[in-house]
C-alpha cells in the first residue's frame, strides 16, 4: 500500500472535490475579501457623502448602511486607527489620503463590475446591487477581463 498523495487536480466538475492546496487558496481569498469588504464600503460611503455634502456625518453613514449609530462609531474608531478617517468635533468625518486611495479604488472596481453587468444585459438596478458584493471578491485579473469585455460591448448611451 502507498502513502503516496495523487498529484493536485483541477476540478473537471462542479461536485469534484478540488486538490487540498487550490482550495485553501480559495478559501484564504474569501476571508481576507470578506476582512476588507466593510472597511471598502465604508471609506467609499463616506467619500460620497463629502463629494455631496461636503462632510459625512455619523448620522447619515448609519441611515444609509442600515446600521445604528453605536455600529458606525465602533466602525470609525477602527477607520481612524488604520489611518483612514479623521474626525471633527462637532463636525463630520473625513478621508485621509489613504482613506480616500482606498475609497477611488473601491468605487472603480465597483463601476467594473456593474459595467461588465450591464454589458451582459443584466438590468441595472440589478447590476449595481449585485456589483456591491462582486466587487470585493473578484480578483484583478478578472476586473482587467470585465473591464475589457465592457469596452467590447458597451453601446451607445450606456454609462461610460
Amino acid at each position: 500500500m502507498s502513502n503516496k498523495r495523487p498529484a493536485p487536480r483541477e476540478a473537471s466538475t462542479a461536485s469534484a472535490l478540488v486538490d487540498a492546496r487550490i482550495q485553501v487558496e480559495s478559501f484564504r481569498q474569501v476571508r481576507e475579501a470578506h476582512r476588507s469588504e466593510l472597511v471598502e464600503d465604508y471609506v467609499e460611503l463616506i467619500s460620497d457623502l463629502i463629494a455631496d455634502g461636503g462632510e459625512a456625518r455619523q448620522v447619515d453613514i448609519a441611515e444609509r448602511m442600515g446600521v445604528a449609530q453605536p455600529t458606525v462609531a465602533r466602525m470609525l474608531q477602527r477607520l481612524a486607527r488604520e489611518g483612514l478617517v479623521s474626525k471633527r468635533p462637532y463636525r463630520g468625518v473625513f478621508l485621509t489620503e489613504s482613506g480616500e486611495a482606498l475609497a477611488s479604488a473601491s468605487r472603480e472596481r465597483h463601476r467594473t463590475v456593474e459595467d461588465f453587468l450591464l454589458a451582459l444585459g443584466v438590468p441595472a438596478d440589478i447590476a449595481r446591487r449585485d456589483a456591491e458584493g462582486i466587487e470585493h471578491h473578484v480578483s484583478r485579473e478578472t476586473l482587467e477581463i470585465f473591464a475589457a469585455f465592457a469596452r467590447g460591448t458597451r453601446k451607445p448611451g450606456r454609462r461610460a
